[in-house]
């Protein structure tokens, strides 16, 4: 049977937002966090890390840093947590788990104890059927957390309408808005994690900009927690950011197609790197291949690529029974210029595909 998206709208100012959120799926909520965090204690534990007060102290700092970074995505949070009657950094922490734990785990020498991994494809304008910009990804990581994806519909009181992919009681995980802005991301592992500011309070702010260029500013500014991919998408094409707490590395589709798994390129970065996900030079070397054997793609070729399973557990399309330690959670793919924002919970070829359609309809802004 295909897995179906679940969505929700949500209105009014931040705070109004995330108790409309919160309230929604709370029940959802709750058992999500209840689940990340048994996940995450044998994380630890894998890693030579005993109990879990260390990491919500982590949390509780990252969290303090996002009241000045992002006031309003501050608020929604608290918003959230209030709707879903679960503490507020307790929830935090564990929406942006890979960042939190890595402050624990990473200033020390790690075992290599799981394959997570997300695959990205972005292409200029010059490559598809009808001139338009496009981007995409899949979303992989513990396979119970397909159960928790949802997509969330914004209509702030001030800011861009937006829609985002992400698991309950999360903020932008994978998204758009109403000037074709889009934003998503993989995870990278280097030493170096610190407390700083986790991955869905930057994705969250950054998808608030009206202009690719204001989003990317936030994304090259920001005082990250942990390593991560970040790429920026409008109408004229993508820029991808390899960030890290210690670094900021920029790349363009102006050079050509661009996609991204789970390793660093930047060299300075491939020293500091740890945990390398088995299949992440798989999915890469694939999902490069697919981009460039065609200058005709479409959202719907966009779509086939993110279901191609020519590698078998190493491939882009990832299933629990791969027995990897990551399955395909969600997928997004994006032709901004004409706000497509098409979205599926699991993988791509098993999920039921949907438009997420915008009631905003500005122009879409250019980088």
């Amino acid at each position: 049977m295909s897995l179906e998206l679940p969505q929700l709208t949500v209105t009014g100012t931040p705070t109004e937002m995330g108790r409309q959120y919160g309230a929604h799926f709370r029940d959802m909520i709750r058992l999500f966090v209840a689940d990340r965090v048994r996940a995450v204690e044998a994380y630890l534990r894998d890693t030579g890390h005993e109990g879990t007060d260390r990491l919500f102290a982590a949390g509780a700092q990252c969290l303090e840093g996002v009241r000045e970074f992002d006031p309003s995505g501050y608020q929604e949070h608290h918003g959230i947590a209030e709707g879903a009657r679960v503490d507020p950094v307790r929830l935090f922490t564990t929406a942006n788990m890979t960042d939190v734990r890595d402050i624990i785990a990473y200033p020390d020498d790690p075992v290599v104890v799981e394959d997570e991994g997300c695959t990205v494809g972005l292409l200029p304008p010059s490559m598809s059927a009808n001139g338009r910009a496009l981007q995409g990804q899949t979303w992989d990581l513990n396979g119970p957390d397909v159960d928790y994806v949802i997509a969330l519909h914004r209509l702030p009181d001030e800011g861009p309408e937006t829609w985002t992919v992400t698991c309950s009681g999360c903020q932008t995980l994978m998204g758009m808005n109403q000037h074709g802005v889009t934003v998503g991301t993989t995870n990278l592992k280097t030493y170096g994690a610190k407390v700083g500011v986790p991955y869905l309070s930057l994705l969250h702010r950054a998808l608030a900009q009206e202009t690719r260029s204001a989003a990317s500013a936030v994304v090259e500014q920001a005082q990250v927690a942990g390593a991560h991919s970040y790429w920026i998408g409008d109408s004229d094409g993508a820029v991808e950011w390899e960030k890290t707490p210690q670094s900021s590395h920029a790349r363009s589709t102006a050079d050509g197609p661009l996609a991204r798994s789970n390793h660093c390129l930047v060299d300075e970065n491939i020293a500091r790197e740890t945990d390398l996900s088995p299949s992440t030079h798989n999915r890469f070397d694939r999902m490069t291949a697919l981009l460039g054997q065609s200058d005709q793609h479409s959202v719907e070729t966009l779509k086939a690529l993110f279901a191609d399973r020519a590698d078998g557990r190493l491939s882009i399309n990832r299933f629990a029974e791969d027995n990897s330690g990551a399955t395909t959670n969600a997928v997004v793919a994006c032709n901004p210029a004409d706000l497509e924002f098409h979205a599926c919970r699991g993988p791509a070829d098993k999920g039921t595909w949907t438009r997420l359609e915008f009631e905003r309809q500005d122009a879409v802004a250019s980088a």
